[in-house]
């Protein structure tokens, strides 16, 4: 299950999300999002978990969980053929 994780402290790294998500099970990878630009965290990041119950166990136990310097916000990622298309 792809997991979105919202909020995410500036200094969050991908490898301490995915040291999070282990908690709960396997991780088949975690990335924070960056700004290829300036190079800063877009505060936000996917967590792939090959297990769907371990996957709903670490949403609902991290969801609201104070991580990093911030309360992160995390749920269920749509597939993207779902998400609406960015305007200009």
């Amino acid at each position: 299950m792809n997991i979105f994780v919202a909020k995410l402290g500036a200094d969050t790294t991908s490898d301490s999300l995915r040291e999070l998500f282990e908690q709960y099970g396997e991780v088949a990878f975690a990335r924070v999002i960056f700004d290829r630009e300036t190079g800063q965290s877009k505060r936000f990041g996917f967590v792939e978990m090959p297990n769907d119950p371990e996957a709903y166990m670490a949403i609902v136990e991290t969801n609201e969980l104070y991580f990093e310097g911030s309360t992160i916000v995390v749920k269920k990622a749509k597939p993207k053929e779902e998400m609406a298309p960015r305007s200009h």
